[in-house]
């Protein structure tokens, strides 16, 4: 690249972002507020009332309480077409909130789930937020259904899609108890103070509650009830105040755990096994330095709890990523990301602690989490053990995040990445360092009451190879704008972003270097209102067109959405089409195994698909997709099918089926991958699942068995059982490798 070329695009880069940044702060700072809603606390005495679900005690009648519910969805602010009503209580150690779901029609009520942290698209529910420090940017989730389900998260604020991030796998310590009668149902929630950080010297929160109504799919919230709006935007929430006399305790949390576990390997080519059995035990220690940052350790780290990854066949070139599931690395995401929308991953915690999705021991590991004023920051420090010939590690992950003006943000991470004695890295062996600033200007009363948001971004790392003197930080670094316009019925966004041919970050994740994309989106999804029949439609173009850093044409795609319908009744079809270009440079092993190379060349192809689901909360329900059209120098079909059956409350049963057929001059193959799921609640705190997987790829046969029993809140029991058959024709359901694990987990709080 020409330094007149790089200078041009780093001129048209700050101009951008300047007037981008006068732009928003202008407007965001001109706009007149509505008036936010309020609810007050009020303290609770001892033994006045009794945590069965029913708000039936006197001292709940006289508790002041909130009813101005209105409706998202189907209607934008309006009237419910039930009463909702919520009280707020607290003492010394606990919050209490105290709801009232009225239905005239109580048999329709919607409730199969039971598992902690289930998906409630299926029912009826409750939820809460808390904008504990009332900074408008991140709150704690909690939400129920009729059966006392719990499922809990972290939100934050961003650029994320949908409004939300969620992090889900964030597991407080709390309880819910409910009841169903005539008049609807009810519900009781006692949340610890200690599970949540925030400011004792403050007596005011943000907060806000939302309803669903599932045979109905009415969608109900207390404050913000614009389509743009809702209960996953803190900055639309109201205000919950009163609050006084609150304490964490000492702020200290002890977590103990112990395991036994047993596992044999087989090799099917020599018939070696290897069998290993143990009995083992760590811990984890949480101290709240202060009221809102939180310092955690952690020894002998164990996952063994851990659910397994959902198995995908991959036929593109670019690697897949799974998400992360274990509890240590989820929690703290939220201030970890750098700029969500446009996956750039400097800090991927799947590549600590595992190799080729197989678990590294952990030694050790620290993380300091929460915020300084108006500050962000999140530190986190861990060290692996040495297994064969893969060497111990340290890595260090450094983010910081400082909030501007009211809905703003500037960071920076930092991530190390030390190997001792590596044999994969030249001597002398470096240490790798990823070092990324990024800014978001985000306002929600843009042209009066809409949301626009801006960020921009540069991530860049050094060479681990010592003797490179050839590649520049330009290489090694990408960077990238993004302006979003996240409203309804018209919303859109439109990106530019660099990636350097070398960039790979120790402690990140990366599919694809050495280009430039220009993305824009735009949508069009309309509510009808007065129709009985259909609920909104949606309509849009998705354009992404790459070139490689000599702007030469690499990839080109034009996504059409040529209708998604949502109905009354809860089922959606929805139909597309889209043009792929792709030029290919180097030869492409599809099954990366030498039976199907596509030859270097340009290819052209259009693609088609359909899909249809049924309304989830049904106790059978379903999806079909069906996608055809050109593949390289041929074609692919691809069906998918999921199949759901919930008999009676607390029994999950679902198969999913995807089948590819392909057809290239090279030759013609066929695929299938099978998994079927099926989840037993006994309880709220007692579940049974079992995940059974099949590919014709891999020619594997795997299932994750897991019990867990939640003895209280806090203290768990789990035990896991692993399996996995090759099924090959050469093999016939021969054992590869089989597992169980016993772990107990205790938490202690002082």
């Amino acid at each position: 690249m020409g330094s007149s070329t790089l200078k041009m695009e780093m001129n048209t880069f700050r101009i951008l972002s300047i007037f981008i940044f006068l732009s928003i702060f202008q407007v965001g700072n001109t706009q007149v507020q509505e008036e936010e809603k309020v609810i007050i606390g009020s303290v609770l005495q001892d033994n006045a009332i009794k945590l069965d679900g029913k708000v039936d005690e006197e001292f709940w009648q006289n508790t002041p309480y909130i009813s101005d519910f209105l409706t998202r969805e189907p209607v934008e602010s309006g009237q419910p077409s039930e009463i909702t009503e919520v009280r707020i209580a607290f003492d010394e150690k606990n919050i209490y909130i105290a709801a009232i779901m009225y239905d005239s029609d109580p048999s329709g009520i919607k409730a199969f789930q039971m598992k902690r942290d289930a998906s409630l698209r299926t029912d009826d529910r409750f939820q809460i937020i808390f904008d504990t420090f009332l900074d408008r940017r991140r709150a704690y989730f909690f939400e129920i259904n009729p059966r006392a389900m719990r499922g809990d998260g972290l939100l934050s604020t961003g650029q994320n899609s949908g409004f939300r991030a969620i992090n889900k796998d964030w597991d407080g310590i709390w309880k819910a108890w409910t009841h169903i009668g005539e008049f609807g149902w009810s519900a009781e929630i006692r949340i610890p103070f200690q599970t949540m950080n925030f400011d004792p010297n403050n007596d005011t929160w943000g907060a806000n509650f939302a309803r669903t109504i599932r045979r109905s799919n009415e969608e109900l919230v207390w404050s913000g009830s614009k389509r743009n709006q809702g209960l996953y935007r803190p900055q639309n929430a109201g205000i919950l105040t009163g609050l006084k006399g609150m304490s964490q305790g000492l702020g200290l949390e002890v977590i103990p755990y112990g395991i036994a576990q047993s596992q044999k390997l087989q090799d099917p080519e020599t018939g070696e096994k290897d069998t290993d059995s143990q009995v083992d035990g760590g811990f984890d220690v949480n101290y709240n330095i202060t009221s809102s940052l939180k310092a955690s350790f952690t020894y002998n780290t164990d996952f063994a709890q851990t659910e397994v990854d959902d198995r995908q066949i991959n036929l593109t070139r670019f690697p897949l990523r799974f998400p992360e599931k274990r509890d240590f690395f989820l929690e703290g995401t939220s201030i970890l990301q750098v700029a969500p929308s446009s996956r750039v991953d400097p800090y991927f915690s799947r590549r600590i602690g595992l190799s080729g999705g197989l678990p590294i021991p952990i030694n050790y590991g620290g993380r300091v989490l929460g915020n300084l004023g108006n500050t962000n920051l999140a530190v986190i420090h861990v060290k692996t053990a040495a297994v064969d010939t893969i060497n111990p590690e340290t890595f260090t992950v450094t983010r910081i995040k400082h909030n501007i003006f009211k809905e703003s943000s500037i960071g920076i991470i930092y991530t190390r990445r030390s190997t001792r004695d590596g044999e994969e890295l030249p001597e002398p062996l470096q240490n790798r360092h990823t070092l990324g600033a990024d800014l978001e200007l985000n306002t929600s009363n843009f042209l009066g009451d809409k949301v626009l948001q801006f960020s921009a971004f540069y991530i860049g790392h050094n060479s681990a190879d010592p003797h490179d003197d050839e590649s520049s930080q330009w290489d090694r670094s990408v960077r990238g704008i993004r302006l979003n316009f996240p409203n309804q019925p018209w919303s859109g966004s439109i990106s530019y972003r660099e990636f350097g041919d070398l960039y790979d970050p120790a402690v990140g994740f990366n599919r694809r270097n050495g280009f430039r994309r220009f993305q824009p989106t735009f949508r069009y999804t309309p509510l009808f209102e007065n129709s009985n029949l259909i609920r909104s439609m949606e309509w849009g173009l998705w354009y992404e067109r790459l070139w490689s850093l000599e702007n030469m044409l690499l990839t080109e795609n034009y996504r059409f959405n040529l209708g998604e319908v949502r109905f009354e009744s809860g089922e959606r079809i929805e139909w597309g089409a889209t043009r792929n270009f792709e030029f290919l440079d180097e030869e492409f092993d599809i099954l990366r195994d030498g039976s199907v190379i596509v030859p270097v060349g340009e290819y052209t192809n259009w693609q088609y698909e359909v899909g249809v689901s049924s309304a989830s909360f049904r106790k059978i329900s379903g999806s079909l997709r069906f996608e055809t059209g050109g593949f390289w120098t041929g074609n692919k079909s691809e069906t998918r099918l999921r199949l759901t059956l919930r008999p009676n409350p607390g029994i999950n049963l679902s198969i999913e089926y995807e089948h590819t057929d392909v057809s290239v001059d090279e030759g013609g193959f066929s695929t299938n991958l099978l998994q079927l799921e099926m989840g037993f609640d006994f309880t709220p705190d007692i579940s049974l699942s079992s995940n059974i997987q099949y590919d014709d790829v891999s020619k594997v046969i795997g299932t994750n068995t897991r019990f867990r029993w939640i003895l209280t809140p806090g203290t768990d029991v789990f035990f896991v059982y692993n399996h996995n058959w090759l099924n090959d024709a050469e093999y016939r359901m021969y054992t590869l490798n089989q597992g169980a694990a016993l772990k107990g987990v205790y938490t202690h709080r002082f």
